[in-house]
């Protein structure tokens, strides 16, 4: 009887200890700290990743992440300036950090879920801060790409004077619901700025294409106008070198010529000096003779003035018109047909040239 109590009681405390070893004996995953609690108070001292002992039943803990996390804000409303439209951003992500230092101070004074405190009540009030001041467009449309910048500047601005060792790293905001008659209304607003962009597009690549015209138009009119340029530059070189050539051609004729006049004028001028060296009197005798004994025939008499003479040879004639003009020789002509006397005319065949 006494056995089977003390084994009942050893095995109760085995058994509170093994439930006060349970409780003690806690497990931190990587990249979290944590921070304890004993009696309600916090203690300053946390624990890394890994298995640490704790007073059980009188200390507590809490795992608080260090590394970077995303927390989701759903179903955000939303009041614009557009007569009070109502607008829900169906989901909001904020990726943030806590710097393993500061995760005591930050849960002493914001608990260990400092984020709905930090973040997503934050979130909701920056929002209805931006979306009081826009119009639903503005919203909506124009500023929505940059919804999520201001978003972030604004908390983390906050961040820095509540919370310092929490940064926000991005923020991402989904498109808004809208009423369905507003957004059908935008929709065709799209449509009609899309087409209305289409058209523009389309005017450009026309204004492109009449540009690209007007240049090849432009170019071409420049080759045009080089390649005329080219030719009256060549039409006007060949006309300077068939200028040159000509000139160069009247300079040699002109030379030729005036080579050939000289030699004419030498020639004409030697002719006449040996013409006035051989009109002697022996020579003018001798030419004399020579005429007499050219003509075939001579007539003679009293009823005769002049004594014609028939010319027998083409020699003789010219012979004749080289001695013309000379006054020496006709006056000794006319000597010679003073002494021929006869008492009736007569015609005498000369047959050797010589007279009687």
């Amino acid at each position: 009887m006494a056995m089977a109590h003390v084994g009942a009681v050893v095995a109760a405390v085995t058994g509170v200890l093994a439930v006060l070893l349970h409780s003690s004996i806690h497990k931190i995953e990587e990249g979290h700290l944590a921070v304890y609690y004993r009696g309600g108070a916090l203690l300053t001292v946390p624990n890394g990743p890994g298995y640490h002992i704790m007073l059980p039943f009188i200390t507590t803990f809490r795992s608080v992440q260090t590394t970077l996390q995303t927390d989701e804000i759903k179903n955000v409303p939303c009041g614009t300036s557009s007569g009070g439209v109502m607008i829900y951003f169906d989901r909001i992500e904020v990726v943030n950090m806590l710097v393993p230092s500061a995760a005591v101070d930050i849960v002493r004074n914001y608990t260990a879920d400092y984020d709905k405190t930090l973040i997503f009540n934050k979130i909701h009030h920056e929002l209805n801060q931006f979306c009081s001041v826009h119009t639903l467009q503005e919203v909506y449309i124009e500023l929505f790409d940059i919804i999520d910048e201001n978003l972030k500047l604004s908390l983390q601005k906050e961040l820095n004077v509540m919370a310092p060792g929490l940064t926000i790293q991005a923020v991402r905001v989904t498109k808004p619901k809208i009423p369905e008659a507003i957004r059908r209304n935008f929709e065709l607003m799209e449509a009609e700025k899309t087409r209305l962009l289409i058209t523009a597009q389309t005017q450009k690549v026309v204004e492109k294409e009449a540009e690209t015209e007007r240049k090849k138009a432009i170019i071409e009119a420049q080759k045009v106008a080089q390649v005329a340029e080219i030719h009256f530059r060549q039409k006007v070189m060949e006309k300077e070198t068939e200028k040159k050539i000509s000139e160069i051609e009247d300079a040699a004729f002109l030379a030729r010529e005036r080579t050939r006049a000289d030699a004419e004028y030498y020639t004409a001028a030697k002719f006449a000096e040996a013409n006035r060296m051989k009109l002697t009197p022996e020579y003018l005798e001798l030419m004399k003779y020579q005429a007499i004994a050219a003509n075939s025939k001579i007539y003679f008499g009293q009823d005769i003035p002049n004594m014609f003479m028939e010319n027998s040879g083409s020699q003789a004639r010219t012979q004749d018109e080289e001695e013309e003009g000379s006054p020496d020789l006709l006056d000794s002509l006319g000597k010679t047909r003073k002494h021929k006397k006869a008492p009736r005319s007569s015609t005498r065949d000369s047959k050797s040239g010589s007279p009687e």
